[in-house]
């Protein structure tokens, strides 16, 4: 007979070792690799191995080992604890993580110097000396700046200020050239006047080139006068070297009479320039060399004082005293 424990032991093993209810997972296919499969992996592992690396793989590599290595403490690491001084300072009553000296020495390191690479090749104390001129060329950069935007401002004032004045002292000498030229025409019309008395009616008449010598000109308009000439000269020599360049041989009848010529257009204008055009003239190069506010205000005083005309109120008075005038200056008359 079997005793109850032996048949309680015996129906747990057959409980175990139910075989027919067990089953069996399939196990995985191993993939056999190929001759041609290892070829080509043995083959890029080559190029892997046998590929040279930029510089700039090789510093980013550099750093980052750097960089790992810095990050760890130096106290805690194996080669720490395997220095003689380490262990010198360790029998003496250092800890990792404390501080040397007295243990009431608050805010001593706790760490040695970290080392500090340099990717440059400057010297010590380049980078303070770089920075502080980086400083001063940025303050002087940004005052130099302020000056300019300010000197330019003053500049184009000045400009402006100058191109009105030469525009007005323009615009006087051709009042002072329309007034001398009617004050010797009313002479003229007065010396040549009809035997009845009677006043003749003025005529407006084209102006003309003057023949008159220029330094009988006054020279506060003087100038007016020789550019126009100047001017005039060039332009028949540009003309007479066209015409000249450009004219074909023509025939010439001896049997016309005036009539025929001028109306064939044969008669040439005759041009009798100035006698002093190409002479030097100092007093009016001193004129000119004078400052346009200058220049105006003393031709502003010759129209007071021989036409007895304000150019700022652009009016003639009948007598010197000139009453109603504000006064001299344009900023009488604003």
């Amino acid at each position: 007979m079997t005793s109850p424990g032996n048949g309680a032991n015996h129906a747990s093993e057959e409980e175990e070792d139910d075989y027919m209810n067990m089953t069996f997972g399939e196990e995985q296919p191993k993939s056999v690799e190929t001759s041609l499969q290892r070829r080509q992996r043995l083959k890029r592992e080559g190029e892997i191995r046998a590929r040279v690396k930029s510089k700039a793989e090789q510093v980013a590599e550099e750093k980052a080992a750097r960089e790992e290595a810095l990050s760890q403490s130096l106290l805690e690491s194996a080669r720490a604890k395997k220095s003689k001084g380490f262990a010198m300072m360790a029998k003496m009553g250092f800890k990792a993580g404390a501080a040397l000296g007295s243990s009431g020495n608050a805010g001593a390191r706790l760490e040695p110097i970290r080392p500090e690479v340099k990717e440059d090749r400057g010297g010590i104390g380049l980078d303070s000396e770089r920075k502080r001129k980086l400083n001063e060329a940025a303050a002087q950069s940004e005052k130099k700046l302020k000056v300019d935007e300010t000197e330019f401002r003053d500049r184009v004032r000045r400009e402006r200020e100058q191109a009105r004045l030469e525009r007005q002292f323009y615009a006087g000498m051709k009042v002072c050239e329309r007034l001398d030229e009617e004050k010797q025409s009313d002479a003229a019309q007065e010396e040549d006047g009809d035997e009845s008395g009677e006043p003749s009616e003025k005529k407006k008449k084209k102006r003309t080139l003057s023949t008159r010598p220029l330094k009988s000109v006054p020279v506060v308009w003087r100038g007016l006068v020789r550019s126009r000439e100047e001017a005039e000269r060039d332009r028949r020599m540009r003309h007479d070297l066209e015409q000249s360049s450009t004219r074909l041989p023509t025939y010439v009848d001896d049997l016309d009479d005036e009539d025929d010529k001028l109306a064939a257009g044969k008669i040439k204008t005759a041009y009798a320039p100035v006698e002093d055009l190409e002479e030097e003239d100092p007093e009016l190069e001193e004129f000119n060399a004078l400052e346009v506010e200058e220049r105006l205000r003393r031709l502003v005083e010759y129209l007071r004082r021989e036409h007895n005309y304000c150019f700022w109120c652009k009016f003639g008075y009948p007598d010197e005293t000139m009453e109603g005038c504000p006064g001299l200056t344009e900023e009488d008359h604003d």
